[in-house]
């Protein structure tokens, strides 16, 4: 079997396709009110001004979650504004979206969130090779005095770290 080398790969993945990973939005807030047990990415189906919107950069994924119905996973909440060029077929911005997962992937999700205290939380959505992912992380939520130690321990660690540097 002869070797396909740059050009050969590049022929496969079609015209156009961008190399890498562009993170769109990311949920920084998620890290702090939840304390992460597992990641996974997922693709997202999305409509082409909703494509076009994200490749411009603009969405926000503060109030979102996901629920499995019917062993389907559906995002809720995740904002992506109107494309500014669109027509009239331009889509909703807050309307709910089918995550794209393996069928397993759904079960152990599924099971996870069903034994209790679990939730599907976005934390950042990207574009990788060309694509629209998000990457979904099963967390349970923390307490109020959870955060505040958090936040202490890493204060903490900052100040161990200035110190540190002062001292050389």
């Amino acid at each position: 079997m002869a070797s396909q080398g740059k050009q050969g790969k590049k022929a496969q993945q079609g015209k156009g396709a961008q190399q890498g990973r562009k993170i769109v939005a990311s949920n920084r807030r998620a890290r702090h009110d939840y304390s992460i047990e597992d990641v996974m990415e997922a693709g997202l189906m999305l409509t082409g001004t909703e494509v076009k919107s994200l490749r411009a950069g603009r969405a926000s994924l503060a109030d979102g979650y996901a629920m499995i119905n019917d062993g389907e996973v559906w995002l809720h909440g995740v904002h992506i504004p109107e494309y500014s060029l669109g027509t009239w077929t331009n889509h909703e911005p807050r309307r709910i979206r089918k995550l794209l997962l393996h069928r397993k992937e759904i079960a152990k999700l599924a099971r996870a969130t069903s034994e209790g205290g679990l939730t599907l939380v976005p934390l950042s959505l990207y574009f990788r090779d060309g694509r629209a992912k998000i990457e979904l992380a099963l967390a349970r939520g923390k307490r109020s005095y959870d955060k505040r130690q958090e936040l202490a321990r890493r204060d903490a660690a900052r100040e161990v770290e200035r110190a540190f540097r002062r001292s050389r």
